[in-house]
C-alpha cells in the first residue's frame, strides 16, 4: 500500500492515494474481497460506486475505523 505513484501534471509523488479501489482497501484493512463487498453493498462502510466500480475515500475509511464500527 505504500507504493508511490505520479500525481498528475506536476509530477508530484504521493505514497497513499486519496481514493482507493477495492483491492487497496482490502489490503489496507486486511480483509477478503467478499467481506468488503458485503460491507459496501450493505451500506456499512463509507464508499460510493463509480459506474461498476466501488471507490473509497481514505479519510472516510480511517474515520470509520476510529469510530470503532463493528459491522
Amino acid at each position: 500500500m505504500k507504493e508511490a505513484f505520479n500525481d498528475g501534471e506536476y509530477g508530484m509523488i504521493r505514497k497513499d492515494p486519496e481514493v482507493m479501489t477495492v483491492d487497496e482497501v482490502c489490503e489496507y484493512l486486511r480483509i477478503p474481497k467478499s467481506s468488503l463487498y458485503r460491507l459496501a453493498q450493505g451500506g456499512r462502510i463509507p464508499c460510493q460506486k463509480v459506474g461498476k466500480h466501488w471507490r473509497f475515500h481514505r479519510e472516510a475509511i480511517e474515520k470509520w475505523l476510529k469510530e470503532g464500527r463493528r459491522d
